[in-house]
């Protein structure tokens, strides 16, 4: 890529953003940051309590990320996102518009076999159900690809640096 961009790797609990997203980071020579470090205490309290968030407690949290982006911008980086909804990746794109969403997709089966296997993290595997309900895929019209999270975390990375490589604007609808 000539221009580094500021990437948001996206998708429900258990895809692997916070594994995938340092992996990535790391192949394109950028900064990484974790969206759960931007979580005030109250979401990460609900989350824990199995208490999905509401739009209203996402708000802060979709700021304090879009204000890293942003403070990125021409720079690069990485930051891992839910950004599960069309409105949360436009409150974000608000704040940094170039931003690219890299959507790790996988089958219910796996995913939920990863959260299962996970330690020491709030997500409980109870609230995957309501991750995909939630879910509002990338539109065309959204800065953005998918890529599946089958294979180890090293495939997954290079798939998705692969695919930035050839990823050098922004999609146009129609």
């Amino acid at each position: 890529m000539s221009t580094p961009h500021v990437i948001v790797v996206m998708g429900v609990a258990g895809t692997g953003k916070t594994t995938i997203g340092p992996l990535l980071a790391d192949r394109i020579g950028v900064p990484y940051a974790e969206a759960d470090d931007f979580h005030p205490a109250a979401n990460i309290a609900k989350m824990t309590a199995g208490t999905p968030l509401t739009d209203e407690d996402r708000r802060p949290w979709l700021d304090a990320i879009g204000a890293w982006a942003r403070s990125r911008e021409g720079l690069g980086g990485v930051v891992s996102c839910s950004a599960l909804k069309r409105g949360y990746r436009d409150r974000l794109r608000a704040a940094a518009p170039g931003l690219v969403f890299v959507h790790l997709t996988g089958d219910r089966g796996l995913i939920e076999e990863r959260m299962a296997r996970r330690e020491d993290h709030f997500m409980p595997t109870a609230l995957l159900d309501s991750q995909f309900a939630t879910l509002q895929p990338l539109e065309p019209d959204e800065n953005g690809f998918p890529v599946d999270v089958s294979g180890s975390p090293e495939e997954i990375a290079e798939r998705a640096a692969a695919a930035l490589g050839d990823h050098g604007r922004p999609r146009s609808a129609g």
